[in-house]
C-alpha cells in the first residue's frame, strides 16, 4: 500500500489542531512556566496551524508525487517558521525530529515500529533544542509518550508491529489509533505528575500547560485516524486555581521576542552566548540556511542586531509579557476578587487556595487601613470584597473600601474561621453586591469559637495563666485542661450542627489526628493546620 494521500494526512492533522483549539484557553490558563504569560495554548496552536497551511498548499497531490522526504521536510520547515514562544518552538522541534525519522526510512510503511522510532527521534530533538531542559515540562510528557510506544512494541502482536504492504487503510489507521491511545493514557499520567517535578507548578496548583497541550494534540490525532466522526479520547480537564499565580523568576524580562534568520552557513550554537547576555529562555534552532530565534529580553532590537551581517531577519514578533500576565490575572480573577486578613502560614495558604489575596494580620491580627488598601489595589478583579477576620479590623476595612478606586465592600466577618467558611460561597463571576449577600448569608449560618491558653489568672478564680480557655462567640464556655476544654467547647458549638471545622494553631497541645475523639457523636469534623498565633484551635460549626 502506498503512503497515505496528503488529504488523508491533512484530516489527521486537522483533527489534532481542532482538539487543541477547542481547549486552547484551558491550556493558556495553566501556563506558569517559564513565565505566567498565559499563551502556551496560543503558541502551540500557531505552530499546528502553520503545518495545516502547508498541507493546504499541497492539497490535491499525492505523497508519491511530492515525495515523503520532501513532504515531511516541508512540514518541519512550516512548523519552524510558524513557531512562537517556548512551547511553539519546542513543538516545532518535535515535528522536525519525527519528520527526520520518517524521511530516513523511505519505502517503509507507517506502522507502530516506525511511529515509535519517530517519537523517539522527536523526543531527542526536543531535549536537544533546550540549553537546560527542565523536568516536569512538555519535554518530560512527550518523552513518556515515546517510552510508552517503545514499551508497547514488546507486547504487541507481530502482525501489528510491522504492517504488510497489502494492509488496507482502515486496518492501518485502527492499529495506529490503538497504540497512540495507550500513549495518551501514559502521557496524561505524566502530566498529572508534573507538579511533583517542578516547584513552580506545585506552588501554583497546576499541571504543565505544554504537556497538557501535547496530550490534547495526540488525542486529536487518534480521532482523525478513526475517520469522520471519530470519537475523541477523553482527556481530563485541568482547572487553574482561583487566585493570582506566582510569577516564576524568569519573568524579570519584559518582551518575548521571536524572529527568523535566513542566510547561509548559519550555526545554531555560536550565537547563544551573546543572546544569553541579553535575556533568558533562549532557543536557537534550525539549520545552515534558516534559524528560529526565541528569547525573553528587555532589548529586542539588540537581539536582532546580533545577526547583523549574518543573514536577513524576518518574521519579527515581540510580545509584552507584563501586559500578557496582567491580562491573564484579570481573566482568572473574575469580576469579583477577595482580600482577607489572616495570620498563620496554614491559614494564609487556605485563603489563597480559595481565591483570596491575603493581607497578613500579624500577632494582633490588626493591619492598617493603607495595608488593606494596598491589598485591594493588588487584586486584578474589577470589584473587591474585604473579609476583615476580626471585629477590630472592620472600621479600617470600611475606610479602605471608601478610599479604593474600584468598587469594594466589607463582609463583616469577625474571625478567621468565619471568613474562611464564608469565602467558600464566593462566585467570582457575580458582582460585589451579589457576593456580599451570598457571603453575608453564609456568615449567618456559622457559629464560631476557639481555645486559647489564658494570658493571666482569672479574676473570678476559674482558671490560671496557661490553662485552656474555651470561647463560643466571644463568651467563655469552658476552662481547665486542653482536652476537656476542647470537648466542652465543641459540645457547646455543635448543637444542631452537621460539620465542625477545627484549625490548629501554634503550640496546640493535642495532635490534629486525635481531635475526632473530642468531637460530639454524629458530627462530622474537618481539620486543618492553621499555624495561627495566640489560639490553640479556631472552631466553626455549621
Amino acid at each position: 500500500m502506498p503512503d497515505p494521500s496528503i488529504a488523508r494526512f491533512r484530516r489527521v492533522i486537522s483533527s489534532a489542531y481542532a482538539s487543541l483549539e477547542a481547549r486552547r484557553q484551558e491550556v493558556n490558563d495553566l501556563n506558569v512556566f517559564p513565565v505566567a504569560d498565559g499563551d502556551t495554548g496560543d503558541n502551540m496552536a500557531m505552530t499546528m496551524r502553520a503545518v495545516m497551511e502547508e498541507l493546504d498548499r499541497l492539497d490535491g497531490q499525492e505523497v508519491d508525487e511530492v515525495g515523503r522526504a520532501e513532504l515531511v521536510q516541508a512540514l518541519a520547515r512550516a512548523a519552524l517558521m510558524g513557531a512562537r514562544g517556548n512551547s511553539g518552538v519546542i513543538l516545532s522541534q518535535i515535528v522536525r525530529g519525527a519528520a527526520e525519522e520518517l524521511a530516513s526510512r523511505p519505502g517503509e510503511l507507517v506502522d507502530p515500529v516506525l511511529v515509535a522510532a519517530a517519537f523517539a527521534s522527536a523526543a531527542d530533538a526536543a531535549y536537544d533544542s533546550v540549553r537546560e531542559p527542565a523536568e516536569g515540562t512538555m519535554l518530560t510528557v512527550f518523552r513518556e509518550m515515546a517510552h510508552s510506544l517503545a514499551r508497547q512494541l514488546a507486547h504487541l502482536e507481530a502482525d501489528k508491529q510491522r504492517l504488510g504492504r497489502d494492509v488496507g487503510e482502515e486496518r492501518q489507521d485502527a492499529v495506529l489509533a490503538e497504540v497512540l491511545e495507550r500513549a495518551i493514557e501514559d502521557g496524561e499520567r505524566a502530566v498529572a505528575r508534573t507538579p511533583e517535578q517542578l516547584e513552580v507548578l506545585r506552588e501554583s496548583g497546576v499541571v504543565d500547560a505544554g504537556g497538557h497541550g501535547l496530550v490534547l494534540i495526540l488525542a486529536g490525532v487518534v480521532a482523525g485516524l478513526r475517520g469522520d466522526g471519530g470519537e475523541l479520547p477523553e482527556v481530563p480537564h485541568h482547572e487553574p486555581p482561583r487566585r493570582s499565580l506566582p510569577h516564576h523568576e524568569d519573568s524579570r524580562y519584559r518582551y518575548c521576542t521571536n524572529f527568523i534568520v535566513s542566510g547561509s552557513g548559519l550555526g545554531n550554537r555560536e550565537y547563544l552566548p551573546r543572546l544569553e547576555r541579553l535575556g533568558d529562555s533562549v532557543l536557537v534552532v534550525g539549520d545552515d540556511v534558516t534559524l528560529k530565534v526565541h528569547l525573553h529580553t528587555d532589548a529586542p532590537e539588540e537581539a536582532v542586531a546580533v545577526f547583523d551581517g549574518v543573514g536577513d531577519v524576518t518574521n519579527l514578533d515581540v510580545a509584552d509579557m507584563r501586559e500578557q500576565m496582567a491580562a491573564r490575572d484579570a481573566r482568572l480573577s473574575g469580576r469579583t476578587g477577595v482580600v482577607a486578613v489572616a495570620a498563620g502560614e496554614g491559614l494564609e495558604r487556605l485563603f489563597g487556595e480559595l481565591g483570596a489575596t491575603v493581607v497578613p494580620g500579624g500577632e494582633t491580627l490588626n493591619p492598617s487601613t493603607y495595608e488593606l488598601l494596598a491589598g485591594i489595589h493588588s487584586v486584578a478583579s474589577e470589584e473587591i470584597l474585604v473579609l476583615p477576620s476580626s471585629s477590630n479590623v472592620i472600621m479600617a476595612a470600611e475606610r479602605a473600601c471608601e478610599l479604593s478606586e474600584k468598587p469594594a465592600r466589607v463582609v463583616p466577618a469577625t474571625s478567621q474561621q468565619a471568613s474562611l467558611l464564608a469565602l467558600v460561597e464566593l462566585d467570582p463571576t457575580a458582582s460585589v453586591e451579589e457576593n456580599a449577600k451570598r457571603l453575608g448569608a453564609a456568615l449567618a449560618g456559622v457559629a464560631t469559637g476557639g481555645i486559647a491558653p489564658a494570658a493571666r489568672d482569672d479574676s473570678q478564680g476559674r482558671f490560671k495563666k496557661g490553662d485552656a480557655v474555651g470561647f463560643a462567640d466571644e463568651e467563655i464556655v469552658a476552662w481547665g485542661g486542653a482536652g476537656s476544654t476542647l470537648a466542652q467547647t465543641l459540645q457547646h458549638l455543635a448543637r444542631g450542627a452537621e460539620i465542625v471545622t477545627v484549625i490548629a494553631g501554634e503550640g496546640a497541645p493535642i495532635a490534629l489526628g486525635e481531635i475526632d475523639t473530642h468531637v460530639p457523636a454524629g458530627v462530622e469534623v474537618e481539620t486543618h493546620e492553621g499555624g495561627q498565633p495566640s489560639w490553640w484551635w479556631l472552631l466553626a460549626a455549621q
